[in-house]
This record gives structure tokens, sequence and C-alpha cells, in this order.
């Protein structure tokens, strides 16, 4: 390959790319929009047609902010790239006369903070104006800047140094520098997981153990049945930022800890919530997290490994508006191009999720009640304004949990009598 066929072909997918997904998202609003006035006969007599209404109108504002942002990222990406953005930045850099490893790693940091500064506009307007349009922004001004400062100083404390590490092993370990890089992406990331819970979530939110004693009761009689342990149940004051509600796992090992949204607890009933975090559960009992992360590391692996081969072409740079090579030049072009070419593996990583999603309902079925995990899903499409109606082609292409209709149809088929 040279020059000429790469951006040929980089263009190619680009332009391709960019088309399927505004017309996804074009087929997702007029899909949506089209139903806005019925709801579907499943939710009827759960749901009232204000509420759907409402969950449509938000869908609509998301999608139309969506392909604004396709056309952002499109032109960004090119401004980095053949406009000479990186160009631009390497040059400042080795104007310096700092060593290649502090060179590269300035220009790394550097670049990831000016990404970080181009993203916060459409920041400001997703939080303060669409999020607060539909009454779910809680978010001050205080508080968006000091979350925005935590991520700059978390950039600095964390990525500099492993920016410095990366850069140094692909200097240092030879042909197969690319092995010695994945083994320390893999054990970071798993790092990451088992820290993350304990240090770097409380720097952004208040978690506090679930101090409703009944509830908690419930809770740890459904991880006895399941064979779970954990460290904790906590409660963490998403309300402080959002009205939308969630649950979740975090960390690893004995470091796992399960954790509620105060948002959840206060629209949920006990046996909902036991139902919720049945349906969690079940993402461990059939190890789907360990899935991921396999899956993740493989692709990590098979990335790395062709950015190595990549560094070696210098139409690499050269086609993409680099005017010379560089680790860091090839590790910034890397990770800016390869979405553009791995975008056609959406639906298949979505299907994958999906099915992961109904099987952690079946296993919730199993634990606890199929019924009220229908009751508890119900409420939060309800609360958090999910719209009962997106277009199939859209939901299978980016969707990582099923539509609303199909999975409360496969949980009643779960329902015993």
């Amino acid at each position: 390959m040279n020059e000429t066929s790469f951006l040929s072909l980089f263009l190619i997918v680009l332009g391709l790319s960019t088309l399927v997904q505004w017309w996804l998202s074009l087929r997702h609003s007029r899909f949506v929009a089209t139903h806005r006035g019925k709801v579907p006969e499943a939710f009827a007599a759960r749901i009232p047609l204000s509420a759907h209404e409402k969950a449509a109108d938000y869908t609509l504002a998301k999608t139309v902010l969506e392909r604004i942002e396709i056309v952002i990222g499109v032109v960004l990406l090119l401004a980095w790239t053949l406009g000479g953005g990186l160009n631009a930045l390497d040059g400042l850099w080795a104007s310096f006369g700092l060593s290649h490893l502090w060179t590269g790693t300035g220009f790394l940091i550097s670049l990831f903070v000016l990404m970080a500064i181009l993203d916060i506009p459409m920041g400001l307007y997703r939080t303060f104006i669409l999020e607060a349009k539909f009454g779910f922004n809680r978010t001050t001004p205080a508080t968006f800047v000091s979350d925005q400062a935590k991520q700059f100083l978390l950039l600095l404390l964390i990525g500099l140094p492993l920016a410095m590490l990366v850069l140094w092993l692909m200097e240092n370990m030879g042909q197969y520098w690319w092995l010695w890089v994945w083994a320390v992406w893999t054990g970071f990331g798993l790092l990451m997981m088992w820290a993350y819970p304990a240090f770097i979530a409380p720097l952004f939110n208040k978690f506090k153990p679930l101090d409703n004693e009944a509830l908690r009761e419930r809770i740890q009689s459904l991880l006895r049945r399941c064979g779970f342990t954990s460290n904790g149940i906590f409660v963490v004051d998403g309300s402080r930022r959002s009205g939308h509600g969630n649950a979740y796992f975090t960390g690893l090992g004995r470091n796992k800890r399960i954790v509620f949204f105060d948002t959840l607890l206060d629209s949920l009933s006990p046996t909902e919530i036991e139902a919720v975090l049945a349906h969690e559960l079940g993402h461990f009992h059939h190890r789907h997290i360990l899935k991921r992360i396999v899956t993740m590391t493989l692709f990590s692996l098979a990335g790395l490994a062709l950015l190595g081969w990549l560094i070696e072409q210098p139409w690499f740079f050269t086609a993409l508006g680099m005017q010379q090579s560089s680790l860091h030049g090839a590790l910034a072009l890397f990770l800016m191009v390869i979405p553009v070419f791995t975008f056609f593996l959406h639906p298949l990583m979505a299907w994958s999720s999906r099915k992961h999603e109904f099987e952690a309902d079946a296993f919730a079925a199993t634990v606890s009640s199929a019924e009220e995990l229908v009751k508890a899903l119900v409420k939060l499409y309800e609360e958090n304004a999910n719209t009962l109606t997106p277009d199939p082609l859209y939901s299978a292409f980016h969707d990582s949990h099923p539509p609303a209709p199909i999975r409360v149809a496969h949980l009643n088929s779960k329902v015993t009598v």
C-alpha cells in the first residue's frame, strides 16, 4: 500500500461510516416521531401518554445533538490529520529540544488536554440545555467546573506516567514492543477496575453504606442465595448531578461494590430493587464481565500488533498529515483513526451485549421475580425518558440493551403463574 491508496481508503471508509451514522440517526428520529402519539400496547396500562411523548421528545432532541456531534467529530478528525493539527503540535514540541521521551509524552498529554477542551462546549450544551430542558440536570456550574478540573488532574497524575512508560517500551523493547505495551495496558486496565470504586469514584461522588436495614437484609439474602460476596452495599449521590436512576457493580476481586443511585432507591420498591440487583448478579453468574475483559484484551492485542506494523510504514504518517514519523505520532494517529475502521463492528458488539442482557434477565427470573423486574424496568423507562419505540435497525447498530418491548416480552415469558 502507498500514501495515495491508504488516503483514499481512509476517506472512503470515513465517508461511508459517516453517511451510515447519519442515515441511522434520521431513521431513528422518523420512527420515534411516527410512534410518538401512541403508547405501545404492552405498556399502555403502565405508562401514560404524556410520559411516552416526553420520552419521544427527549430522544428526538438527543438524536439531533447526535447528528451535530457526528459532523463535529468528522471535522475535528480531518483537522487533526489532513488539516495538519497533529503535525503542528508535533512541530511545537520538537522545537523545545527535549528528549524523544519527553517530547512524545508532552505531545500526547497536550493532545488529550486539547481534545478534552474542545469537548467542553458540547458537554455544556448537553448538561445545561438538553438535560435541563427535560428536567434531568441537577449539575451546578461549580460542580461542572470542579469535575473538569479533577479530570484534568487525573490525566496528569495517571496519564503522564502511563504515556511515558508506553513510549519508553515502544522505544526500547525491540521489534515486539507491542507485546510489552499490551501487558502493561492490560495490567493497567485491571488495576483501574480494582482501584476505581475505592480511590477514584469518591473524588466525584459521595458514597455511603446503605442504611435501610430491611432492604440491606433483603439484599444480603439475595447475595447468599447467589453465592456472591462484595465489599459493601453503597448509595451514591447521583441526584447531585442528574435525575436519572441507576444501579451497578464496580471493582474486582474483594474490592467489588454494589452501588445504588439515591434516585433509584427513591423510585423503586424493595422487591423491585432486589430484582434489579438480581439482574446485575446475572452478569457475574454468567461471567459476562470476564468475557468482556477477555474480548477487549484480545482486541487490544490485535490493535497493538497492527500498530507495530503501521509504525514501519511511512505512508501511514504522510497520508494522514504528519511529515515526520515518530512513535508518539503513530500512537496518536492510530487512536484517532482506528474507530473509523472498526465502526462497522458495532452491530456485532451490540448483539453480544444484548445477548448478555437477556441472559442476566433470565437469571434474575430464577433467583428473584421476573414480574418485579418488569415493574422496575417500566418505572425506569418512564423516569429516565427512555423511548419505548426505537428504530429497530438503529437499535441493532447502537443499543447495548434490548428494546423495551422485546425485553419486557422476554421477561414476561419467564413469569411463573
